[in-house]
């Protein structure tokens, strides 16, 4: 099995150290893997987890609702119905900023072509 020291797992998935660190206090990651020394090193498996911890967290989902996940998934098969209902809440959430942030884009491109024209007639 391949490991990982938090230093590679860090250039690996874009969190520091230190919010390595605190997903591990919190619950986000559990068991990582500790060498003789006690030293933390991670795995595959846990880099995958950190892949979706980041997507969760790139798209807005709260720290409380991504322990939640954690929880949930540690839960195995049993927990896929909670975990189906945690993400599709959290797609729903995604698909309602982006309609926003698309209206909000119309508006500002309006705003830019506004004062390009006006300063073309300036």
């Amino acid at each position: 099995m391949t490991f990982y020291s938090p230093a590679q797992t860090a250039e690996k998935t874009g969190f520091s150290i230190d919010t390595l660190r605190y997903y591990e206090k919190i619950g986000l990651l559990d068991r990582i893997d500790r060498t003789a020394a006690g030293r933390r090193r991670f795995s595959a498996d846990d880099l995958g987890f950190l892949g979706i911890l980041r997507c969760l967290r790139d798209t807005g989902m709260p720290i409380a609702e991504m322990r939640r996940y954690a929880e949930l998934s540690r839960g195995g098969d049993a927990t896929l119905g909670e975990r189906i209902a945690l993400l599709e809440a959290h797609d729903e959430r995604i698909d309602r900023q982006i309609e926003t942030l698309l209206a909000q884009r119309k508006h500002l491109r309006g705003k830019i072509q506004y004062y390009r024209d006006v300063s073309a007639t300036a």
